[in-house]
């Protein structure tokens, strides 16, 4: 598979030379991703290569031992390799994620500043937590709660999902504040893989994103106090999760459906030469395909600059309008993902329906109809549509 992109980058960066490092994940990720969806396994090869590139501590600051990566290099790294292999991208923007929590609500905390700086240079893979078994995909609710013994905290969450939770190295857990609090007063905890077990409850053998392994377990931890954040997690997901979880995961959905495109470009130009240069039937879907994936990419590439625009402004992160515009991005990448792919399908036919062709885009289909689900749009639009009723009907098309 050619992994060299025929769209233009999402986003031109100067200060850090991910570009490298990118495509020699991409490479390997691209060459292991059949094998890693067929038996439903870690991409180890994938991040040993983004080891050894040290993409891991990508966000990690310069003095803690990272790159002091932008939120929008990320995004960029996301795409390229979701082109290859979308598990290993999202694993990727899941682990960035969390990273994200610890360099912006860690703050000046010795333990918060040692996970740093192992991250950076031990490339410690970072998991997450934020599901309970009553929640369902319900982030803001929590069953479990932290409960204190002595000088140290302890929890056990029933998680229905924790992505690669058995190849994390540490992972962030959300719990409530207490026994006594509400489900919704909530905290973010980290723990290392010392101070926590994880029993197996419920496999992953899923239609897609089959490498991401999101099993689920039951969660023990037991950490010093210290390392439950000072900042609520109400605060941490509106101003770091929810933003950065929507536009490195639509991000991967966009490299993936690129994927397909690439494959589909492949197959219309294929189908021409062998007919002296008449373009196939499916050529009108390839342009409808194209033009969705352009729609795409720019609607992340808008919504990543409205979020580093704001990023220090804490009453704009905090607002309905920018919550509501990055739950609706979230839905809206998942959509066009669909509908790029569905496109890509129509134009390369039974070639991109069969499992054994070299245009195949089953696996990109398939992977891309987690968007929907993963968090599912029904939810969030229900969610956001409290928001919408409050808000006026624009009146020009500037507003």
């Amino acid at each position: 598979m050619n992994i060299q992109s025929p769209v233009t980058a999402l986003f031109q960066t100067d200060k850090w030379d991910r570009s490298r490092g990118s495509k020699a994940v991409a490479a390997v990720a691209a060459v292991h991703a059949e094998a890693v969806d067929r038996s439903a396994r870690f991409p180890s090869e994938a991040f040993a290569a983004a080891r050894a590139e040290r993409l891991l501590g990508a966000m990690i600051p310069t003095n803690l031992g990272g790159q002091g990566a932008s939120v929008s290099e990320i995004v960029e790294v996301c795409y390229a390799l979701g082109r290859a292999c979308a598990s290993t991208g999202m694993i990727y923007a899941m682990h960035q994620i969390m990273v994200a929590c610890l360099v912006r609500h860690g703050g000046d905390a010795d333990w918060a500043r040692d996970l740093q700086r192992r991250v950076g240079t031990e490339q410690l893979l970072l998991g997450s937590s934020t599901t309970d078994g009553k929640g369902g995909g319900d982030l803001r609710n929590s069953s479990c709660a932290v409960t204190q013994q002595g000088s140290g905290m302890e929890l056990t969450k029933s998680a229905t999902v924790i992505s690669y939770g058995a190849q994390a190295d540490a992972i962030l857990t959300t719990a409530r504040r207490s026994p006594e609090a509400a489900s919704s007063d909530q905290v973010l905890v980290a723990a290392t893989k010392e101070q926590y077990t994880l029993e197996p409850s419920v496999g992953w053998d899923t239609l897609g994103m089959r490498g991401t392994c999101s099993s689920g377990f039951t969660l023990r931890a037991n950490a010093p106090t210290r390392q439950v954040f000072e900042d609520s997690y109400q605060l941490i997901n509106a101003r770091t999760v929810l933003p950065i979880a929507h536009l490195t995961w639509g991000a991967v959905w966009a490299g993936a459906a690129a994927g397909a495109v690439e494959r589909a470009r492949q197959f219309i130009r294929g189908a021409a030469r062998n007919a002296s240069g008449q373009l196939p039937p499916g050529a009108a879907h390839l342009t409808r395909a194209s033009a969705t994936l352009r729609a795409l990419r720019s609607t992340i590439a808008s919504a990543m600059a409205r979020y580093e625009a704001a990023a220090q402004d804490h009453d704009h992160l905090d607002s309905l309008d920018f919550q509501g515009a990055m739950n609706l991005l979230k839905v809206n990448a998942s959509e066009m993902a669909i509908a790029t792919v569905m496109s890509a399908l129509q134009a390369t036919g039974l070639s991109g329906y069969r499992n054994d062709s070299a245009c195949s885009v089953g696996r990109n289909l398939r992977d891309v109809l987690s968007s929907s689900i993963m968090i599912n749009n029904d939810r969030i639009l229900a969610n956001v549509a409290s928001a919408t009723m409050l808000t006026e009907v624009p009146q020009s098309l500037r507003d």
